[in-house]
Parts: structure tokens; sequence; C-alpha cells
């Protein structure tokens, strides 16, 4: 029997791909403990998860849920994480501190894919797992095709820890292979146990003993056993499920419907006796010392920041002083139990828990906050690249300090966020992991912080540049009332290879123009450069200054900084100018199964295939490297996501610049010159 710390709370993550049905499971399990009056259903008044008004609006989860129970004497915090995913970066620094995760997936062999990414963070981190398939009444078809179809797909084996029992083409319970004991299931009570039936004897009997070669794997002792034909004890056989779950050697496979709780009373057996001691999950974290890991942070109106932490190293109490990685000093100004939307006070919280601190300024996802010296974490969240950017400003211009706070604090709790300045452009970016997840920033924006926005596709920023070389002279005179204003140059305008920027190159000799005065000659010429002809900031051309004249009395530093301008713009609608689009590099990581389709939209975006191989560390995965316009890019993910279930994802990065001509390249133009 499995001996518990006192007082220690065990954290568990509900994970797994969209529309699995973690968040039903998530309620199941709170009610089959005990811990709600009745089972809370996803999207009604009453659920415990998914209550924020983003979630429902979005009909799926945006955000980690986080609720507590108490079952058979033993204390639980319960974490259920987003499936999408654009949504997945709020569960980043939780996933690293949990005991154990319930990886949930649909009974559909065809989906099997859809949990890889999951699995492999997991993996990453060394983090314990069992895999929960819900939705069992559902299935079609032989389990052994679904846990085929999942083998791939995790580093781990699958060790099946039950048979389904069918009946009438439909799952009606199930025969614990451990135990050795059958039951079938009843709608909203606890399964029944029952007589094994004679028809799966047999089948029970290899499903069980192919159940102790995979544990053998990891067991010499038991290996033994098996090669002399004799039968482990029970003890032994849970003994070793426990040593061998804690120790992520293998993933142990439970079936069950959360929205009918069959099957989520074994789960919750397999919690109490599987799931590791909260030291496990401090040793990884680095956080053996007295303190919390920041799980995330949440700006809560009225209420002001709250810190989302578990506990590790001592029990922590309300007022206690923690520190920052940075040295910083904070007191605890609260100490919440966390329910769903629901927050209690606390004095004290035990080892384990997961709970909410108040005030906790300075603290981000991810931060070791110690007691005593400051510490640091051991564990690095997997990098989110920004996938999706739409520009962003007030309806209402005296908004824009407010506009400019309230996007901090979403970029604070929200790790999947990004904010860019382009002062080029003059737009101010929103990039986030994909369509929805910044529309539900943006309504997080209005709502919280009452700041309406309007939106539009990012500029794409062109530029021009020229074909010829052109030799033009910029004269500025002006005679007004006393000093006059006279300016005088000649300049030779040609073009350079892509890339090579700008070259400003004085060849003046006799004083023609004075020395004091070609700075500003230069800086008129780089005035002009911001927008040329066809309307774009022009870039690959070398300005040579070849002659000039000057007024002893008339000329001034403004002056010749206007002729240079004048010269510059009238030698560049001299010399051919060109539009010049910004080409990106992108790696995308897709499902093998989808690469002929992505190829194939690429090629539709006027994208340049470099290559493509095989993932490194996914099985079954492609990474493909192309160039594609930054233009056609915009939307890419949208389509990336259909053709793979929601899976793709890309990074990207600037590389080069090409010229862009034909109806394209006109409406450009075109609109640019509309804006002027």
């Amino acid at each position: 029997m499995t001996v518990r710390k006192s007082g220690a709370v065990r954290a568990i993550a509900l994970v797994g791909p969209n529309g699995a049905g973690k968040t039903t499971l998530f309620e199941a399990l709170l009610h089959a403990a005990g811990a709600t009056e009745r089972q809370g259903v996803v999207g009604q008044n009453g659920c415990v998860g998914d209550a924020s008004p983003e979630a429902r609006a979005a009909g799926q989860s945006v955000e980690m849920n986080l609720a507590g129970f108490t079952w058979l004497g033993d204390r639980y915090a319960l974490i259920d994480t987003p499936g999408s995913v654009e949504f997945r970066a709020d569960a980043d620094h939780a996933l690293a501190a949990v005991d154990l995760a319930v990886v949930v997936i649909d009974p559909d062999p065809d989906k099997a894919i859809l949990v890889q990414p999951w699995l492999h963070e997991l993996e990453r981190l060394g983090v314990p797992r069992v895999l929960f398939v819900n939705k069992i009444d559902q299935a079609r078809g032989h389990v052994d095709e679904l846990l085929q179809a999942l083998a791939p797909v995790s580093a781990a084996p699958l060790v099946a820890r039950q048979l389904p029992i069918w009946k009438d083409d439909h799952v009606a319970g199930f025969v614990d292979l451990a135990l050795e004991r059958a039951f079938v299931y009843r709608a909203g009570q606890p399964s029944e146990p029952v007589g094994m039936p004679e028809d799966l004897r047999d089948e029970e009997a290899a499903a069980r003993f192919h159940m102790l070669e995979q544990m053998a794997d990891f067991d010499d002792a038991l290996m033994e056993l098996l090669l002399g034909d004799e039968t482990p004890s029970q003890d032994t056989v849970f003994a070793d499920i426990v040593a061998e779950t804690r120790a992520a050697q293998i993933v142990p496979v439970f079936f069950g419907a959360a929205a009918t709780r069959n099957g989520v009373g074994r789960l919750l057996k397999s919690l109490r006796h599987d799931a590791p001691e909260p030291d496990e999950a401090a040793a990884r974290l680095g956080a053996e010392k007295p303190g919390a890991w920041v799980l995330k942070t949440s700006h809560a109106g009225q209420a002001g920041k709250m810190t989302w932490a578990r506990v590790f190293g001592g029990a922590l109490s309300d007022g206690a002083e923690l520190m920052l990685p940075g040295g910083e000093k904070n007191r605890v100004s609260g100490l919440f139990q966390v329910m769903g939307q629901a927050t209690k006070k606390l004095a004290s919280a035990e080892v384990g828990d997961v709970i909410a601190l108040g005030k906790m300024e300075g603290a981000r996802a991810g931060d070791l906050l110690a007691v005593g010296a400051p510490a640091t974490g051991t564990i690095a969240p997997t990098p989110r690249p920004p996938v999706f950017e739409l520009a962003v400003a007030t309806k209402d211009r005296k908004d824009d300090v407010r506009l400019s706070g309230a996007l901090q604090k979403l970029l604070e709790e929200d790790r999947g966020l990004s904010l860019v300045q382009d002062a080029a452009l003059h737009e101010m970016r929103l990039c986030g992991q994909g369509e929805g997840h910044l529309r539900v920033a943006l309504e997080r924006l209005r709502r919280r912080y009452q700041v309406e926005v309007n939106t539009h596709t990012p500029a794409t920023p062109y530029r021009e540049s020229i074909r010829k070389t052109a030799t033009q002279r910029g004269r500025h005179k002006k005679q007004t009332g006393g000093h006059g204003q006279f300016g005088d140059v000649l300049l030779e305008i040609r073009p350079l290879a892509r890339g090579e920027g700008f070259q400003f190159i004085d060849r003046i000799t006799g004083g023609v123009v004075p020395r004091q005065w070609i700075p500003a000659v230069e800086q008129g010429v780089r005035d002009a450069m911001e927008k040329g002809p066809l309307g774009f900031p022009v870039v690959d051309v070398a300005v040579t200054l070849t002659d000039g004249a000057w007024h002893p009395v008339d000329s001034s530093e403004m002056a010749f900084r206007t002729a240079g301008r004048i010269g510059m713009s009238e030698g560049l609608a001299q010399a051919s100018p060109i539009l010049l689009e910004p080409v990106e590099k992108l790696i995308i990581h897709a499902p093998s199964a989808s690469t002929a389709r992505i190829t194939s939209s690429i090629a539709n975006r006027r994208g340049q295939i470099l290559g493509f191989d095989a993932r490194a560390g996914w099985p079954g995965w492609d990474s493909i490297e192309v160039f594609m316009p930054h233009d056609e890019r915009q939307d890419f993910i949208m389509d990336l996501r259909s053709m793979t279930q929601g899976l793709g994802s890309f990074e990207t990065a600037f590389d080069h610049m090409v010229e862009l001509a034909g109806r394209k390249a006109e409406a450009a133009t075109q609109k640019a010159r509309s804006a002027a």
C-alpha cells in the first residue's frame, strides 16, 4: 500500500487535443470526489470550468481552469488546460510543475496524431502521464486499432490497464487487467462488479500477459517470473505499475466516458496510487527549498494582480516574504484557494497546493519565488513564436495611454502574445498564436479595461529601389526680405545589389559645396528616401555628390538639406523605380500526411520550397523550409491549421527583398498613393 506524506497536495493536469472532453472530465472528477453537488455541463451555468465570458463565447477552453478536491483523505489540485494549439502557452509553466498528467483523447484512431504534441511536451519535461480514452461509449472498432495508432506518437510504451466489454456494438464495461475483475458501467454511478464473461477469458489472459510483458521490460525480477511461467502476485503487479508510471517508463491507458462518469472512479483510484509526491516535481524544477513556482499571472479588475503558484518545500502562510529571482522582496498579501472563477481566502497553504497569491508585483510565470535567498528554476518553456498578427489602434485617441498599460498586462499573463511597435509603418501590431487567440485577447481588452480598438491586417513593408543610374541637379533658391536661401548640388544616383542598403559618397573638389554642409546634403537625400516615387521607403541605392554651388550670404545647412532632398526626389523618378516586396524564410512543422497539401498551398502562395526532412524527435512529422512573400504569409496559418487538423505551426524570419511587378505591384502602389 502506498504511503502518503501527511497534508501534501498532489497536482494533476488534464491535457490533450481540443474536443477530447477534458473539461467534461474535469467536472466529472470534481463531482465524483464530492467537490460539487452536481456534475457541471460545459457551457452551462454551474460549470466550474470554462466559466469565463471569453471561454463561453469561444465555446472552448481559452485559459487554464483550477480546482481542488479531497478524495479518500488525499488532497488534489486539478488543472484543466486548453486543448487548442492557439492557447497552449497558458499552460506552459503549469505542466512542468504537476505530479502527473492525464492525457485525454478521443477513441477514433484517425485522431491519434492530435495527442502527439502533448505527449512530446510531457516527455520533454519528464512528467509522468496516463492516457484516458474518453467517449468510449462512442467507440467503433477494436481498441487495439486505437492503441496501434497511438503507439508511434508516444516515446514510452502504452500499457492498456483495461479490456473493454462489448455489448450490442457498444462498450458496456471493462475488465481491470491488474485486478482480473470485470465491471459494467452504470451512468452517473460507480461501475458494478460482475463475473468474468466466459467469452472474454482467453482474450483477458492474453491482454494481461501482454501488459506484464511490457512492464517486465523495466523490471528484471518480473521478467524472470514470466520466463519461468510463474504468475506474479497482485502486490508485485501493482508495485510495478506504480513505480514505472512514476518514472514515466510506461503510460497506462484507461477507458471511460466523462459525460456519464463511466470509468472516472477507476481513474481516481489510479491518481491516488500512481501519482508521485510533490517532491519529484520540485526536483525537476529545482524547487526543493521552501518557496513557490509561478504557473501564471492574471489581472482581475479591482482584485488587481493574482499570481497562481504551486507551493514547494514547506507550508506557505499569508504575509510570508518571498524573494523574486532578481533579488527583489515581496510580501504575500492574500492567499487564495481557487475553484474555477471563485476564490476563498486562506491562512496558509500546504506543500504541493496550487493557490493564488495577491499583489505579488514583479512575479512572472516561470519564476521561482523563494523563502530566503533568490532561486532560479531549471526548466525553460517551449518557444511560442507568433504566427498571426493584427494592427491595432484605439477608436478614441484619448485611450492611447490606457491601451498601452492594458496591453502590457495582457502580455504579462499570456506568453503567447507579443507586441511590435513599427515606426516605419506607423503601426502597433499585436502578435499571437492564431486568429482566435487574438480575438480572445482583444475581447479581454474590451471587457476588463474598457478599451475599444480598431484592427486591420498589418501593412506589408514594401520597399522600392531603382533599375538604372541617373544624374540630377537639386537646386533650392528662395529670396525673401533679408537673407535668402540658396543650395545647389549635383547627384549621381545608381542602384546597388539587393541587401546592400545605402551609400553616400562625397566627391566634391574645390570647395564648390563647403565641407560643413555636406552632411546636410546627405540628410536631405535620406529625407527623400523615406518615401520614393512609388510611395515606399527606398533601399539599395548609392548616391554620389559630384558638384554644386553656394552663396556666401544665402547658403545654409537647411538650404543644402532641401537641395539634397529635391535632387534625390527628382532623380529617383528618372532612375526607373521598382517595387520590392519582403520574402520570409519559413520552417513549417506538420504531420507527414499533410505534406503534399502543404506544398501545393505553398505554390499557390508564390512560395518556393527549399527542401524538407523528417522533423527531429517527432516521428511521423516533417519540417519544410520555404521562401514565401510576406504578403502571402499573413494569413497562411489559417490554411496550414485547416490542412493539419489544427496542429501545424511555423517559425518565420525576414530573408530578402525581391522585385514585384504586375497587378500586385500596381495594386500596392495605388493603395499607397490613395493613402497619401
